[in-house]
């Protein structure tokens, strides 16, 4: 009994004044960083939008079917995401490594699908140099494109340690972490998805 006290303390972080997780509490104010950031890179977007010179202009290249899916694949895997913190929390090693690899899945999934569309563009004659929306498309969703890499990553380091029993229940916060910038992500492409696709 003592054993387990001692390894569940050693696996949380000291309270803050708030009662809060103090890891918890440092990533929530790392993620209020990152909200500023893409808001700024939204705004930009939003400031020159309309103002090319020059085409392919969005109405004319951007494929919102195709992007549809690709918004719905990232959105299910919040849910993938959730049971994979909840199979953690009640000690499911199995449950935890299916829904830690299909979360990365549907991801990688995300990922392919947007590398398939910068291809398109590119040969569509839009590429970052080409015009205002170009650079200011590019750099926002390059930008959350990089982020559900890094995700993606942590979601398979995740995997691993599963796979290899360093991840029991007492380690749940950090799934639970892994989770909350997972959410981020998909909340910010939801944003972006609203913003550029579907009001032009």
């Amino acid at each position: 009994m003592a054993v387990a006290t001692a390894t569940v303390a050693a696996h949380e972080a000291h309270p803050t004044s708030t009662g809060l997780n103090s890891r918890k509490m440092l990533f929530w104010a790392f993620l209020g960083s990152e909200c500023m950031f893409f808001g700024s890179l939204i705004a930009t977007y939003l400031v020159y939008r309309g103002r090319d010179q020059v085409g392919p202009h969005p109405h004319e290249i951007l494929n919102i079917p195709f992007t549809s899916v690709s918004a719905f694949v990232l959105l299910m895997s919040s849910l993938t995401m959730v049971l994979a913190l909840a199979a953690v929390q009640h000690g499911n090693v199995r449950g935890t490594r299916i829904w830690l690899a299909a979360t990365a899945l549907l991801g990688m999934t995300f990922l392919a699908g947007q590398c398939y569309e910068f291809t398109q563009f590119y040969f569509e004659g839009l590429a970052l140099q080409t015009n205002l929306f170009g650079t200011t498309f590019f750099v926002l969703t390059g930008f959350h494109g990089t982020h559900v890499t890094v995700g993606v990553i942590w979601l398979w380091t995740l995997f691993v340690m599963a796979m290899q029993g360093r991840l029991p229940r007492e380690r749940a916060l950090d799934v639970e972490i892994a989770g909350l910038y997972w959410h981020f992500v998909d909340v910010v492409w939801i944003a972006i998805f609203t913003l550029v696709y579907l009001i032009q």
